[in-house]
């Protein structure tokens, strides 16, 4: 197959944030490749270093296109260059034309279908978080109604959603996306890079339990630092953010800090900063547990990747870890959010050094059976396959009134979907 791959943000960044893994597109254009496919990856051109072409691996290229500046921007800022975006997706794409189209994000989701229309192509859309759960589970979150609209419109004009897990399929449904465009295809990690074997970063001789800062946010980490006030004799390394040299004076890492100090836990708690992509093996091995109290998970790739590495996690009962962890085998899962309860089944786990070990080997046959970007590609390829004989066979996915009727141009489109933004 011939595949285009849409992405919010620069495809030649390789790794996120919050330094746990190269962008999704990148490592499912890059599997895809591998399984003999042609497979393009476009992004809005943010960085003026940027060059227009870059090869990404045998098979698979990214093409940054011009549309609007050239800088990062937040989703609802860039919404506003997405007709632009489109007319010269749509113009690529009458030169050569791909067999299937697949978004990552809601922006590039709209991008998508306004760039398709007059092309007649399949759309499958992966979307980073939906902004429904984000209302129902992060208190405070600030989450545009437009969006959500926005995400329910894309998620039924598409041919396909491929959601990261069975809460995000159950989030969909909510949405009146059709069960039968969805599919479940979640995350992959790097099973060659993750695994058991290999160094281990120094540690103390007292029990090591990590945690992440996903994309440099801290939900979840005030009850983890809560909860080893509850843990004597263990150290926390958190993972994401500043390091302990470039903390902040105000903001939520300073905040972790000083509490860190308030609860006792302060000589016992460790802001590792980001780490390298590469680094992050070693560091999971080297600890105990891997731990999270985070009330909304909708990917789970920092506890997949600790599992990989043979690290057994203790985790919050939400999102993506409920796919991914078989409680009492690879893991325990936890109320989110609760310091006693997690400080209690670490604190039970320590003690079992048998059962620590039985569950570090369970975690990682599961990660690597489970999770690999080869399994993921080969679902993903799949999902694309099913969409090509549904659409060669007459059988055309329902699409939402509004989108049909106001997807007539590229670029008029996609301006009338984000006017909101404007």
């Amino acid at each position: 197959m011939r595949i285009a791959l849409i992405a919010a943000h620069s495809s030649i960044t390789p790794v996120d944030r919050s330094g746990l893994r190269p962008g999704q597109a990148t490592a499912v254009a890059r599997s895809l490749a591998k399984h003999g496919h042609r497979v393009t990856l476009y992004t809005r051109r943010d960085n003026a270093s940027c060059p227009r072409t870059a090869i990404l691996g045998n098979g698979a290229v990214a093409e940054h296109i011009t549309a609007g500046p050239t800088r990062p921007l937040v989703a609802e800022h860039s919404a506003k260059y997405l007709p632009e975006f489109a007319g010269e997706l749509a113009r690529h794409w009458r030169v050569r034309q791909p067999d299937v189209v697949h978004a990552f994000s809601w922006t590039a989701g709209l991008a998508a279908l306004g760039a398709t229309r007059d092309l007649d192509l399949p759309v499958v859309q992966t979307f980073e978080s939906l902004g429904s759960a984000e209302r129902r589970h992060l208190a405070g979150a600030e989450v545009a109604a437009s969006r959500v609209k926005l995400e329910a419109t894309i998620g039924r004009a598409v041919a396909a959603v491929l959601a990261r897990s069975g809460a995000e399929a159950a989030e969909l449904a909510r949405l009146a996306v059709p069960k039968s465009a969805v599919r479940i295809v979640p995350c992959g990690i790097d099973t060659e890079l993750f695994t058991p074997d290999g160094a281990r970063a120094e540690r103390e001789s007292r029990p090591v339990l990590i945690a992440f800062a996903v994309g440099g946010a801290t939900r979840g980490l005030e009850s983890v630092v809560r909860a080893i006030a509850q843990l004597p004799g263990t150290e926390l390394v958190i993972v994401g953010g500043p390091d302990a040299r470039h903390m902040p004076r105000t903001g939520p890492f300073r905040e972790l800090a000083q509490l860190a100090a308030a609860v006792g836990a302060r000589g016992r708690v460790t802001f590792a900063g980001e780490v390298e992509h590469a680094a992050l093996p070693a560091l999971l091995r080297s600890a105990d547990l891997m731990i999270s109290a985070s009330p909304y998970e909708p990917e789970g790739t920092a506890a997949i990747q600790a599992m990989a590495c043979g690290t057994p996690v203790v985790v919050s009962a939400v999102g993506a870890h409920l796919d991914a962890i078989v409680d009492g085998i690879t893991g325990l899962l936890v109320a989110p959010e609760h310091p006693a309860m997690l400080a209690h089944r670490v604190r039970m786990l320590l003690s079992r050094p048998a059962l620590l070990q039985a569950y570090g080997i369970a975690a990682a046959d599961r990660a690597r059976s489970r999770y690999s970007q080869a399994r993921i590609g080969q679902e993903t390829a799949a999902a694309y396959e099913r969409c090509l004989q549904a659409r060669s066979g007459a059988a055309v996915p329902s699409t939402d009134e509004l989108a049909t009727e106001e997807l007539a141009e590229p670029a008029e489109a996609v301006r009338s979907l984000v006017a909101a933004f404007a």
